[in-house]
Order: structure tokens, then sequence, then C-alpha cells
């Protein structure tokens, strides 16, 4: 195999998990030559992570010379981790300058972009992938198999509830991803993981959605309705923090890639959840229709005492429902290590409490007994998914039964049920896919891309 040259747009902590990719297991099928970030302190702290890994730095280019850099370094491939809201600006550009491009969901927060990627993708013919990396993990994985294989007879409905603990989901309320200019709010940069596991599981397409919701934890008004006081604007300070503050001296990860760069782009990462300028929803209630006729009833939390998932799917013969526990509670700061991200370390557990972490798949059929499914052991960050997605991207996915791989219609698809979501919110009414005008045709006869 032929090594691809790649490029990356965007240093933050996501990128992290490519540029070790690259560096350690998938060195002999890539090998990344430019890197660019608006912030050269978080350049300069993934150099040092490179070039201390006994690996070579790759080369600097600012934004605005990402066609010329695809050209003289030779690009094969871009990978974009930069805020969602310029994903589709990089993603036009990369394919338009002639490099294939995977993207970080979601694929674009609107329709506009939607559209601009969609066009770039038609009129150059090049590989988009859009990595949602929650398909690889072996509890998706075996819920697709089982209703794939018709053991429930033909879905009529889906239950899915999402629930985000104080740690996790308050961290969204944080940073960039609290405006919704930035990430289209939740039902876009959150959500959108869950609306394709929801068409991939079925194997079907949204058609329309009725969304409600609305901030009605975080943010300055419900802290004030809540009598919460004065409080910092941001977590990083001397003195005593309550649960929902980020002190990111007490991060050395997020330090060095934060605070310590924040003066060279005012990026403040640490900013107070119940303070002002927070324009995206932490509760989330949906109703979406599928073309095939099976109808989802959706929800969202961002401030549950603990973090994970229940979706249940019914269909003609039965029924089969998974529960996954991410993290059984949040502790109180100084009680245990506190980790922001439950799919990367989980914070140790008391064995004697009622809810741990663990995940159980349960089928059970018209007239018969519910039996439990064993779901196959994963390693890893999102269940075992990042490393099977990984050797996807960089060696070739290959023939995969369960139709993992997924290209830009999936991520158009993806993103469709937030956007209509949005608008439904905005306006109180049921949203048709096809009046959003994402410039695709998504429906199941349309070419797989």
């Amino acid at each position: 195999m032929a090594q691809k040259r790649y490029a990356l747009v965007g240093t933050g902590h996501r990128s992290e998990m490519y540029i070790r990719a690259i560096m350690e297991e998938h060195g002999e099928a890539a090998i990344l030559v430019a890197v660019t970030d608006s912030n050269e302190g978080r350049l300069d702290y993934y150099e040092r992570l490179i070039v201390g890994a006994g690996g070579t730095a790759p080369a600097r280019f600012t934004p605005d010379e990402l066609e010329s850099t695809i050209a003289s370094e030779r690009i094969d491939r871009v990978i974009i981790t930069s805020p969602d809201y310029t994903h589709a600006e990089y993603i036009d550009r990369a394919l338009r300058a002639g490099a294939d491009v995977v993207v970080e969901k979601p694929l674009t927060i609107n329709a506009e972009g939607s559209r601009l990627v969609t066009a770039a993708v038609r009129e150059t013919g090049r590989e988009l992938i859009v990595t949602f990396n929650y398909r690889y993990s072996p509890r998706n994985s075996a819920l697709k198999e089982l209703v794939q294989s018709g053991a429930i007879g033909t879905v009529t409905s889906v239950s899915f509830e999402w629930l985000l603990d104080t740690a996790h989901g308050a961290d969204y309320f944080r940073r960039w991803h609290r405006e919704k200019t930035n990430s289209g709010g939740l039902l876009i940069h959150k959500a959108s993981h869950h609306f394709d596991l929801v068409n991939w599981w079925i194997n079907d397409v949204p058609v329309r959605v009725y969304a409600s919701g609305g901030l009605k934890f975080y943010g300055a008004e419900n802290a004030a309705s809540r009598g919460l006081g004065a409080r910092p604007e941001r977590g990083t300070h001397d003195g005593d923090h309550d649960p929902f503050e980020l002190d990111l001296r007490g991060d050395e990860r997020l330090k060095e890639l934060y605070l310590d760069n924040e003066a060279l782009d005012g990026y403040v990462r640490d900013k107070d959840v119940f303070g002002e300028g927070i324009t995206i929803e932490d509760n989330l209630s949906l109703v979406v229709d599928y073309e095939s006729g099976p109808t989802m009833s959706y929800s969202l939390n961002a401030h549950s005492p603990w973090e994970g998932y229940r979706v249940a799917i019914n269909g003609t013969a039965g029924r089969v429902e998974l529960e996954v526990v991410e993290r059984g509670h949040v502790p109180l700061p100084g009680s245990e290590a506190l980790v922001l991200d439950p799919t990367v370390t989980e914070v140790a557990t008391d064995e004697a409490q009622l809810r741990t972490r663990g995940e159980r798949l349960v089928l059970q059929k018209h007239w018969d007994v519910a039996r439990e499914v064993e779901i196959p052991a994963g390693e890893g960050s999102h269940g075992g998914g990042d490393a099977i997605l990984l050797s996807d991207i960089f060696e070739g996915a290959g023939d995969d039964p369960l139709g993992r791989p997924s290209g830009y219609l999936d991520g158009v698809r993806s993103i469709a049920v937030g956007i209509a979501g949005n608008v439904s919110i905005t306006e109180g009414r049921a949203v048709t896919i096809t009046e959003l005008d994402l410039g695709a045709d998504l429906s199941l006869t349309a070419a797989k891309a």
C-alpha cells in the first residue's frame, strides 16, 4: 500500500487521535506532512508531541494557504478537525484543490453549508469521509446486526434517550459550542452521531421532524431563577470551586493546549456554564418520521447525574433494547479524578452503587421470554469504535457486511434531522427535510456515496 500524504486542519483536542494514529499503528499507510491552526501555540504543542516521539515536524501553513499547500506538498487527503462552522468551507476548498477529505462530525451546521459541500463532491468526484465512530462500537454494531438479520421483523418505531452528565454535558456550555452559530447546537454537534446511528440501524432516512427544546438548566437566567448568586466568569481562578467550574490548571493537557495559548487568539476554554451568551439548548425532544414508515421519539438531556443512552427498536416480530451506562455518577471535585469525556477514560466507581458502568443488549420476540445478547468486547475510546474506524480510514475499509464506513451522503442525512429540528424549534411546526434544500437527494434510492 502506497503511503498517503496528509494535511491536518485544526489542532485542538480531537486532532490528537489522528496524529497519534499516523505516528503509531498506521505509519506505514500515512504520513502527516502539513498542519494548520489559527493558534500557533497549539501547533507548537503538537510539534513537541511529534518530535518527542521521534517523528518529523510537519510543515506549517496558514488557513488561507490550504490550496497552495495541497499542491506544493502533494497532499492526498486533508483531515478537518476545526470548529464545526468552518467545516463546509474547508471541505469545499480541499476537494476543489484536488485532495480527498476526512472530516469530524458534523459534516456542517446548516443548509447553506450542506449545499456547498454537496456541490463540491458532485463537481469534483473526490472522496469525502465523515467519521461516525459510534457505528464501530461493538454494542452498536451488535444492535445493527440484530435488526439487519430480521430478528424483530420490519421496524415500526424507535425510542432513543441520550443522557449527558454534569461533567461531559456541562463542558459544551463552557466552550465555543455554547453559541449556536458555531456548532448548530447539540442537535447538530452532538446528536448528528445519534441520528446517524438510527439511519444506519434501521437502514432508513428521515423525512419530517418536529422538535421542542430550550435552555432549561445552564445559562445566566436559569442561574438567577435558582438563586445561585454572583459567579466567576471562568473556572480558572484561585479559591474555592464548585462542581460546575473547570480549572484548566488541574489538567496539564488542557492547560498547555488552551490556557497557555489563549493570549494568542482570545479563546477562553473554561467559561462559566451559568454565564451570559449561551444560545444552545440543554433539553431537547423530537419526533422524526422516516421514509419507510417508522417513527422515532428522541430526547437529549445535558445535565443528567449519569451518562449513557437507552434505545429500543420495535418491529413486527418483537423488540430489541440497548442500555449503556458510560459513567454511573459524577463525583464531587476532590473525591475522585474527574474526566470530562467518559468515552476516553472512566473514573473509579463504587461497586456498591446501584448504577455502574456497563452495557446490555436484550432481544425479546413476540410470545417469547427476553434474552440477553452477548456484546463482543471492545477496547479504547467510544466503546472500542475509534480503533476500527481509524483502520478503515488509513488502511482502507474493504467489504463490511454491516456497512459501517460512511460517506458524505450519510453525513448530510445525519445533520438533516438537526437542521430541521432547529427550524422546528424556532418556528413551532413540523419541518420536512425536502424543504430545507440540502443540495442532495437523501432518499433510500439515492446512490450510496
